[in-house]
């Protein structure tokens, strides 16, 4: 089933990321994102709030940017456009959503985090991208996801995604939840063949994606009572 998702990402572990580190004043606007291929993106971006100068030799400077051009300027609002393509850091994350379906139909950023609005033909093709993107060793949140249901058009989910659900699933099986634990973060880790840092970071999700579901389920009963 079509799924929209959104993603997050933090801006210092993805596209921009020393730009942003240098030029923390910096506003950024995406206007479009082009896949040129599973190996290549080329958006475009507004940037304003710095000088142009420093604009230019930050871009330069950052290794998550491969090329830069300015296209256009507003003055009205003292913002510049430049098509830009990425470095291999940021297209290993961009190549994981290509390689698995996925379009990107958005991106923006927002408190020091990128926020990327997504497609996917199917769910399971989110959940390997997720995966993909992980085994880069990229912290990733699905903050939501949307499912196309027919004729009832849109409906929202927060379902976890097959990993979130596989960590979470053995987690219990195994008595990590249980007081004393039965195993350790490391010993579940080594079950479930990945690294310490990405179960951690996996069960933190799905733990959040629960405790929201919870939560929004509470809201709802006492809107009704």
């Amino acid at each position: 089933m079509t799924t929209v998702a959104e993603l997050t990402l933090p801006t210092d572990e993805f596209a921009l990321a020393e730009t942003f580190r240098r030029l923390p004043e910096l506003e950024v606007r995406v206007e479009s994102v082009v896949a040129e291929g599973p190996s290549r993106t080329t958006p475009l971006v507004w940037f304003s709030g710095v000088d142009t100068a420093d604009l230019e030799a930050t871009l330069e400077a950052d290794p998550t940017v491969a090329e830069h051009r300015q296209l256009l300027e507003n003055t009205d609002d003292d913002e510049w456009l430049y098509r830009l393509r990425y470095g291999e850091s940021v297209n290993s994350v961009c190549r994981a959503v290509y390689t698995n379906g996925g379009t990107v139909l958005g991106a923006r950023v927002v408190d020091d985090q990128w926020t990327l609005r997504l497609l996917f033909p199917l769910r399971e093709e989110l959940s390997d991208a997720v995966s993909d993107i992980e085994s880069n060793d990229v912290r990733i949140d699905v903050r939501r996801m949307v499912e196309a249901g027919g004729e009832e058009g849109l409906e929202t989910t927060a379902a976890l995604t097959e990993p979130q659900q596989e960590a979470i699933a053995e987690a219990y099986r195994q008595g990590y939840y249980d007081v004393p634990r039965e195993i350790s973060l490391e010993e579940l880790a080594n079950e479930l063949d990945i690294s310490h840092q990405a179960l951690s970071e996996r069960l933190r999700r799905a733990n959040r994606v629960l405790a929201s579901e919870q939560l929004e389920e509470a809201a709802g009963e006492m809107v009704t009572e």
